[in-house]
């Protein structure tokens, strides 16, 4: 494979790993097992792709407020949901995620299933200055690298934030109702209020991974978005470890390393057998991993008492 492949996988890995930034916070640090996280990747990239290409907006201008609109969404989500168990609540936020996609499929202002073009002039523009950068140091023929460099400086500077955060007596709250949120609430907090902002800071992480898978893929359509898309963060999440943000870089390189790489498998099979095959050897590894490994790389083995 060559050089640019793995550039690509790199890129998706970061991506992924933005996504699963506000999982950890979610379900990691808050308890609230959110499925809804491709909804709200799906109104981030949309709402910025509708914003620059219809209403003349400018690309950051478009990003920043399509920020605000799925936070706002996110905390419409939790309050309504505020009543629900933690299943029921799951079942919800995978619903909200696939109402959101087939409105996208199904509406003229998203461009329905033909998509949405047009909204990365400006990123086009930035990306082909840094490639003439790089060009200087005989790496001009990699037109991902600015992505790519651009997608981990914001991964590593976001999970250097979280990881601040988590020293916070905000955080502690956030935990407080993960492990016993009648004890939180009787000792004045209102729980409501905090489940809120967890999602909504979720839901603005999932923005900016939706921002940059956009600027990926260049072409905006509805199936990317399906529920695959939050599984695979957890997956990441799992594998990095519950409770800790530096895992998640770990889990989804990993994770993207053994999608991708099992690319390389040489078979007769059809193309679509050789899908399904990849499928197959990675789930298998993934069960070896959680056995061996059963709290993630960097997950906390001492139990939730003692992660503070």
């Amino acid at each position: 494979m060559s050089v640019d492949f793995w550039i690509n996988v790199g890129v998706i890995a970061g991506i992924y790993g933005i996504l699963t930034l506000g999982l950890q916070l979610n379900t990691g640090f808050t308890g609230l097992l959110n499925f809804g996280q491709a909804g709200y990747m799906a109104i981030g990239a949309y709402g910025a792709g509708i914003l620059v290409a219809e209403a003349g907006f400018s690309l950051w201008l478009a990003f920043s407020t399509s920020l605000v609109l799925s936070a706002a969404v996110a905390m419409v989500i939790g309050w309504s949901t505020s009543r629900l168990g933690p299943d029921q609540f799951a079942i919800v936020t995978i619903a909200f995620a696939e109402i959101v996609r087939h409105i996208l499929q199904n509406t003229d202002f998203s461009g329905g299933n033909q998509g949405l073009i047009g909204f990365d002039v400006e990123w086009r523009s930035a990306s082909e200055w840094i490639t003439l950068l790089f060009s200087g140091i005989g790496l001009g023929e990699y037109k991902q690298i600015p992505l790519l460099l651009f997608v981990w400086i914001t991964f590593v500077a976001l999970t250097g934030l979280m990881k601040m955060l988590e020293r916070t007596p905000w955080s502690r709250v956030l935990r407080g109702i993960r492990d016993d949120e009648t004890a939180i609430a009787a000792l004045g907090k209102n729980t409501l209020w905090f489940r809120m902002q967890s999602l909504a800071i979720g839901a603005a992480l999932a923005v900016v991974a939706g921002f940059f898978i956009a600027l990926d893929v260049t072409y905006l359509y509805p199936g990317i978005f399906d529920p695959t898309f939050t599984f695979f963060g957890f997956v990441i999440l799992l594998i990095g470890g519950l409770g800790n943000y530096w895992g998640i870089m770990l889990g989804s390189v990993v994770f993207w390393t053994l999608m991708e790489g099992s690319r390389l498998i040489e078979t007769s099979l059809s193309a679509t057998e050789q899908a399904s095959l990849r499928f197959l050897v990675v789930g298998f590894l993934l069960i070896v991993l959680s056995r061996v490994c059963p709290h993630g790389f960097l997950g906390n083995s001492r139990g939730r008492d003692h992660d503070h």
